[in-house]
């Protein structure tokens, strides 16, 4: 399988924001993932650095579908964003492994179970990150928000935020937390100049 490099993600990204805009959110927030990622996996040999680079930087591709006319986010179908972005990379004939860090990434993992009794707007089915590469990308997604303005989310922050869908997404996030550490937030805030929620 061929992996992409950082400069093929960003002119696919160039082609599909709909804004400049929305190219500054989305790509920044997917390259800070991959800092994230890339301090997180520096303690770890059995990740693919490369396809856990390509994954974190393609990973929110589909938040460009998302946006109106007017160029506001369409908050209401965010959930969405996962499916879509799989959607988008499979129509550009990227293999399975890479559109699968695009449907696999949200929260710590979308189950049918999740999907029918939450009457989430997606296909039927599990969402739910396997190999060590997607756990990483979507266990580093969970420390930066593109909230307005974007901010960095302490450790602690992110799984009292997952109380609200149940004691098992709180075990899970613990899980990943276990398995691949913390991140050091203060040394990226002091790089990107976000704040620490």
């Amino acid at each position: 399988m061929r992996v992409p490099g950082d400069d093929e993600i960003r002119r696919l990204h160039e082609r599909c924001a709909p804004t400049p805009e929305a190219f500054a959110l989305v790509y920044a927030h997917c390259a800070i993932v991959c800092a994230v990622a890339e301090q997180l996996m520096a303690r770890r040999d059995d990740v693919d650095a490369a396809l856990v680079r390509a994954g974190c930087l393609l990973h929110d591709l589909g938040v460009y579908r998302l946006f109106t006319a007017s160029g506001e986010l369409d908050h209401a179908r965010y959930i969405r964003h996962g499916v879509l972005g799989h959607e988008m990379l499979a129509e550009l004939g990227f293999a399975e492994t890479l559109c699968r860090f695009c449907s696999r990434h949200t929260g710590v993992g979308l189950t049918a179970a999740d999907v029918r009794d939450q009457g989430l707007p997606l296909p039927p089915g599990d969402y739910l990150a396997e190999t060590p590469e997607e756990r990483l990308v979507m266990y580093a997604d969970k420390f930066h928000t593109k909230t307005r303005p974007p901010a960095f989310v302490a450790p602690e922050t992110a799984a009292a935020s997952l109380h609200r869908f149940g004691p098992a997404k709180v075990a899970a996030f613990t899980a990943l937390r276990a398995d691949f550490g913390d991140p050091d937030l203060p040394a990226l805030q002091a790089h990107y100049g976000h704040a620490l929620v």
